[in-house]
């Protein structure tokens, strides 16, 4: 399934920037970023388990914030893309 993954990390201390650098690289293993705190994962129901694990345990939950938004099957036609950055084909072959 297609989640997209927003998150608002506080980083008005050293240990808050360190948990936005952490949320972030758990986010690149799942996903492509879209937005600076925005990702685009697409997920079987194990993995999106064990990444709302990994980020909950992360965050600081009285100053941070994480939403899931749970995209339909028919994701790509209720998704539009202006501007830089153009996306992946996320379900395509991954070449580097």
């Amino acid at each position: 399934m297609m989640v997209v993954i927003t998150y608002d990390v506080s980083t008005e201390t050293s240990a808050g920037k360190t948990r936005l650098r952490k949320v972030a690289k758990q986010c690149t293993n799942y996903g492509q970023r879209v937005q600076n705190s925005v990702f685009e994962c697409l997920l079987d129901a194990a993995q999106l388990k064990q990444l709302q694990n990994r980020l909950q345990q992360l965050i600081n939950p009285e100053t941070d914030s994480l939403r899931f938004y749970y995209l339909q099957d028919n994701w790509r036609s209720h998704v539009e893309h202006f501007g830089v950055k153009a996306g992946l084909d996320l379900e395509g072959p991954l070449i580097l």
